[in-house]
């Protein structure tokens, strides 16, 4: 059972396509690993056994009529708490949608599904993934692997904690703001935030709609490629879905990054940022570097303009996709005789402090006599960072930076500063304001043994050059294979 756990996405199918292993025995241990250390690490919201041996069951059952087999036969998998998944509850980590069990499936669950994906349970995450901890949760928080006295990131951090764990092969996340990236950074795993488009939010509980991006968390960067294989491409039921067809990466064992142009920002290596952070990201550059990339300086100039415009645009957004959660039709609901009063006890009651400061950050920003000055200026230093990243792809094929200014920071170690708490996530922002994807992965340790990451970021659908980039990197090194806790 624990070698079962150990196995990586790529090496669970090698052993389910040879008959080496089944389904029924992989989810079972990662069952039995979730029975056995979840009550410490509070990764997930919601686990269903039965529902998931019946689902491997099924797989080893088709496994045995042979024929054509879909890609992911029997593969145990983790999703976010954000994401619909029929029949299973969907909280987005709030009591506001308590007894919610969505009727439908986000399609990039369905597509996993698909093509044999076993469903563990629903991981867990900031309220409406509006944080950057997992402490926004109205639940609990959940606890890094690597020192349970320290946050796994958000709002994320389910499916990375999780990852790291061994509790499951890879998860699936959203990152509106860097919450794939910055938990994958903190639980020294891999997180992949796709170009903005590149995969459906169909059945996603929407915080920004022109900023979240549905991605996934796993061991290494192959692992990640091929799930994103499988939910990537151009869905009908998103407006905003991009009309590409579904990427087809393939990552062998000898993969070169001769020739590659990797930028590097300064605006990103600031003053503050933790020396440990800058010391091993700089190393990691320097490792691309004799793998055969070409490294050169770039400049990002209107990066210090990420943080105040994603929390001037974020907000006004929320505001109003979550103006639908009023205890009429779905959740919580409050009894009271008169429906304005029903709206707002059930709002006050349902939605938590760091959910309600975004709305009314939002509401502010949005309303009248204050729209151009706030929202409609965002939205126009909005236009000249993703110019920037544009600019800078003009001289260089990807651009590689720290994830975060620190590793994992101490549960309760911003209070109640929510200044603080953004900061977390100031060097993930552009690319969510820009719609390019972006990459995280271990890259080293600090001197307490928490995981430090790195990112690249790319051009807009061009996911394939991050993730060979990786795993060059990968191939490598082994920072990826550490694991926080004996087995």
């Amino acid at each position: 059972m624990t070698e079962l756990t150990a196995l990586s996405v790529a090496a669970a199918l090698t052993g389910l396509a040879s008959g080496e292993i089944s389904s029924r025995d992989l989810t079972h241990a990662c069952l039995a690993a979730i029975l056995q250390h979840d009550p410490e690490l509070r990764c997930f919201l919601a686990v269903e056994p039965e529902q998931a041996l019946a689902q491997a069951d099924a797989a080893d059952a088709r496994r045995r009529e042979g024929g054509i087999l879909p890609p992911l036969l029997g593969l145990p998998l983790a999703v976010k708490d954000v994401l619909a998944v029929e029949g299973m509850p969907a909280t987005a980590g709030s009591r506001i949608l308590a007894g919610f069990r969505p009727p439908y499936t986000a399609t990039a669950v369905r597509r996993l599904q698909e093509a044999g994906v076993v469903i563990l349970g629903k991981t867990n995450t900031d309220e409406f993934a509006m944080g950057s901890s997992t402490e926004n949760s109205a639940f609990f928080t959940t606890r890094n692997p690597w020192n349970t006295g320290r946050v796994p990131g958000g709002s994320s951090g389910g499916s990375a904690a999780a990852v790291a764990a061994r509790l499951t092969p890879a998860a699936l996340g959203t990152d509106t703001g860097g919450s794939v990236r910055q938990p994958a950074a903190f639980c020294g795993v891999t997180g992949l935030k796709p170009t903005y488009g590149r995969v459906s939010r169909y059945g996603l509980i929407a915080y920004g709609s022109s900023l979240d991006t549905v991605g996934v968390l796993a061991r290494g960067a192959e692992d990640v490629a091929v799930l994103f294989n499988v939910m990537a491409g151009h869905d009908p039921l998103d407006a905003t879905s991009a009309r590409r067809p579904a990427p087809q990466v393939r990552l062998g064992v000898e993969v070169s990054i001769a020739g590659l142009r990797l930028g590097v920002p300064e605006e990103y290596f600031i003053a503050g940022i933790q020396p440990a952070v800058e010391e091993k990201v700089r190393a990691a550059i320097a490792q691309l570097e004799s793998l055969g990339a070409q490294v050169r300086p770039v400049s990002l100039p209107h990066t210090q303009y990420a943080l105040p415009v994603y929390y001037i645009i974020a907000p006004a957004e929320a505001s109003a996709n979550l103006a639908r959660f009023d205890g009429v039709r779905y959740g919580l609901r409050l009894p009271h005789a008169d429906v304005i009063e029903m709206f707002k006890e059930t709002r006050g009651a349902g939605f938590g402090p760091e959910v309600v400061r975004r709305i009314m950050l939002g509401t502010y920003a949005l309303s009248a006599g204050y729209y151009d000055a706030y929202y409609g200026q965002a939205q126009k230093v909005r236009t000249l960072i993703a110019r920037d990243f544009s600019s800078a792809f003009e001289q260089v094929d990807v651009i590689a930076a720290p994830v975060a200014p620190t590793t994992a920071f101490a549960i309760g170690g911003h209070g109640d500063d929510p200044l603080a708490m953004y900061l977390e996530d100031v060097f993930t922002l552009p690319a969510n304001l820009a719609g390019v994807p972006g990459l995280a992965f271990p890259v080293g340790f600090d001197a307490d043994g928490l995981p430090v990451g790195m990112q690249l970021m790319g051009r807009p659908f061009e996911e394939e050059t991050l993730l060979r980039t990786a795993h060059a990197y990968q191939q490598a090194t082994d920072w990826h294979t550490r694991v926080p806790r004996s087995e």
